[in-house]
C-alpha cells in the first residue's frame, strides 16, 4: 500500500465508525475495521498516517462554482480557486460557463478542460453554456464526459440570459444531459428595480436586493421551468434554491433515483438572512438574493428531509474593488469554497444538521445525482478523495488565512469550531495542516450515464 490512514473515525453512508483506510494507486483498496491489525498491510514504502481523534469524510463535491478562467482571472483562476478548494476539503468541482469567452462551443469547452489539466489541484468538470443561438453546439454535449448544460433564465454575471421560448423548448425536448438552471424571472426583476429607484434613487440600501431579486421572481421562473421539464420529460436541476415557496414545486423526499427534478441549495442561503445585510452589506450580495429567516428555516428543513438534494457554494469571486460599491454598481457573488465545509460543520455544532446529513448532501448525493464514476463515498476501489477534519479546533477566518485570489470572505471574523487538517485527492496528500502540494493535478470527472440515479 502507498498509504494507510489509521485510527480515524469514518463518516460514510449514514454510519460513523472507526477504521483504517489503505490507499494504493490513487484508490481505496482496503477498509480495515479498527479492531483488526493494519500492520500486515504495511510495506517499506507505506506512509502510515495516524488520525486518532479525527474524522474522515469523503471529499466534498461542489456542483456549482465560478473559477473565472479564462478571461476574468483578475478575480480568480483554476489554480488559485482549486487551491482554496482543497484547503476546504473540496476534492471535485463543476465549473460554470460565464467566463470570457463564454463556454458556448465544444471547442471552447475542451479548452477549459485542457487548462484544468494543467492547473487544477482538484478534480473537475465544466458545464456547457447556452446563448440565444448556439443550440446545435449545446446538443452535441456528451453526458458521459460533461457534468451538464447550464441555462441562465435570469440575468447574472456574464450576461448569458436566454429568453427565446423556442430555444428553451427545443433544448428541454432534445437534451440528453442534465440541464442546470439559474432561475429568476427577468421581467419581475426589472419591474422591482424600477420600483426601487422610485423609492430610493440610484443608491438604495443593500438590503433591497432581497426585494429586487424577490421570492416571486424565483418562484415564477422555477415554476415555468419545472412545468416545461415535466411536459418534456427533461432531467432538470435547479441551482441555488433560495425560497420556501419554491420547495412546493419539487418532488418531495422521494428517492433520488426516482426524481427527474432535483435541486441545490447554497451554503450562504443556509447561513445568512436578510437581517445580515445591515452588517455584511455587499459581502452577501448574491443572485439569487439571501432572503428572510422563514426561507432559511425552510431550506434547512428541506436539506434534513432530502427535499433538496445537494448543498454547494456558487463560489463566485470578485475583487473587493468590484464588490465595494453602491448597490447597483456592486458585483453579485462571493467566494465560499474554502469555507463551505467548516460552515456546514458549524451548523452541526449548532444542532441544525448531523454529520451524516452533511456527508449525504455534500458528497454522496452529488455523486449519485450526477452519476459520477467512483467518487463521493468511502468505498473499496473508489478514488481516495478524502478530507480529514478536527471537529474541536477553533479558529477565526482572517485575511492571513484566506486563499482566494480576491483575498476576502463573507466569513471574515467568524470563528469556526472545526478545522480541515488534511485533504487527499486521488490518493495524494494535497493539503497537509496548512501546507499544499502545489505540483499535484486533479483528474477530469467521468459520468456513468448507463446506471440508475
Amino acid at each position: 500500500m502507498d498509504s494507510i490512514l489509521i485510527n480515524g473515525t469514518l463518516v460514510n453512508e449514514d454510519k460513523i465508525f472507526d477504521a483504517h483506510i489503505g490507499i494504493e494507486n490513487g484508490r481505496i483498496i482496503k477498509i480495515i475495521p479498527s479492531q483488526e491489525d493494519y500492520k500486515p498491510f504495511v510495506q517499506a514504502h507505506t506512509n502510515v498516517i495516524n488520525l486518532k481523534g479525527k474524522y474522515i469524510l469523503p471529499g466534498i463535491i461542489d456542483d456549482q462554482v465560478h473559477f473565472r478562467e479564462p478571461g476574468l482571472t483578475h478575480k480568480g483562476d483554476l489554480y488559485t480557486e482549486s487551491r482554496a478548494a482543497v484547503a476546504g476539503g473540496v476534492t471535485s468541482f463543476m465549473e460554470m460557463p460565464n467566463t470570457k469567452p463564454q463556454t458556448l462551443t465544444q471547442d471552447l469547452l475542451q479548452a477549459k478542460y485542457d487548462l484544468a489539466a494543467q492547473k487544477s489541484l482538484a478534480n473537475y468538470s465544466f458545464y456547457m453554456g447556452c446563448s440565444q443561438n448556439n443550440l446545435e453546439e449545446v446538443l452535441k454535449t456528451n453526458p458521459k464526459e460533461v457534468c451538464g448544460i447550464k441555462l441562465f433564465l435570469g440575468s447574472s454575471t456574464g450576461n448569458m440570459l436566454v429568453s427565446d421560448p423556442a430555444y428553451i423548448q427545443e433544448l428541454f425536448e432534445k437534451s440528453t444531459a442534465i440541464i442546470a438552471i439559474h432561475s429568476e424571472d427577468e421581467n419581475i426583476i426589472q419591474a422591482n428595480i424600477a420600483h426601487c429607484k422610485e423609492q430610493y434613487g440610484e443608491q438604495p440600501p443593500m438590503w433591497v436586493h432581497a426585494q429586487i431579486r424577490s421570492e416571486e421572481a424565483c418562484y415564477a421562473c422555477s415554476k415555468r421551468a419545472i412545468d416545461l421539464a415535466r411536459k418534456c420529460n427533461t432531467r432538470l436541476h435547479l441551482l441555488h434554491i433560495s425560497t420556501a415557496k419554491e420547495l412546493s414545486l419539487l418532488e418531495g423526499n422521494k428517492p433520488l433515483e426516482e426524481k427527474k427534478i432535483t435541486a441545490e441549495v447554497c451554503v450562504h442561503h443556509l447561513w445568512f438572512t436578510q437581517k445580515d445585510y445591515a452588517q455584511k452589506g455587499c459581502r452577501i450580495k448574491w443572485n439569487p438574493s439571501i432572503k428572510n429567516e422563514t426561507d432559511r428555516a425552510a431550506l434547512r428543513k428541506a436539506v434534513v428531509e432530502n427535499v433538496i438534494d445537494v448543498v454547494a457554494t456558487d463560489h463566485a469571486p470578485h475583487t473587493w474593488a468590484e464588490k465595494d460599491q453602491s448597490y447597483f454598481k456592486s458585483a453579485s457573488g462571493g467566494p465560499l469554497i474554502q469555507h463551505s465545509l467548516v460552515a456546514m460543520l458549524e451548523l452541526v455544532h449548532q444542532g441544525v444538521f448531523t454529520l451524516s446529513q452533511v456527508v449525504q448532501q455534500m458528497c454522496h448525493r452529488p455523486a449519485r445525482l450526477f452519476k459520477i464514476d467512483d467518487r463521493g463515498f468511502i468505498r473499496e476501489n473508489y478514488f481516495a478523495d478524502l478530507v480529514v477534519v478536527n471537529l474541536h479546533n477553533p479558529w477565526m477566518v482572517s485575511k492571513e488565512n484566506i486563499l482566494y485570489k480576491c483575498a476576502w470572505s463573507p466569513f471574515e471574523g467568524q470563528t469556526f469550531q472545526s478545522q480541515i487538517e488534511h485533504c487527499f485527492v486521488n490518493g495524494n496528500w494535497v493539503y497537509k495542516s496548512g501546507t499544499i502540494d502545489e505540483t499535484w493535478r486533479g483528474k477530469r470527472l467521468s459520468f456513468n450515464k448507463n446506471i440508475s440515479l
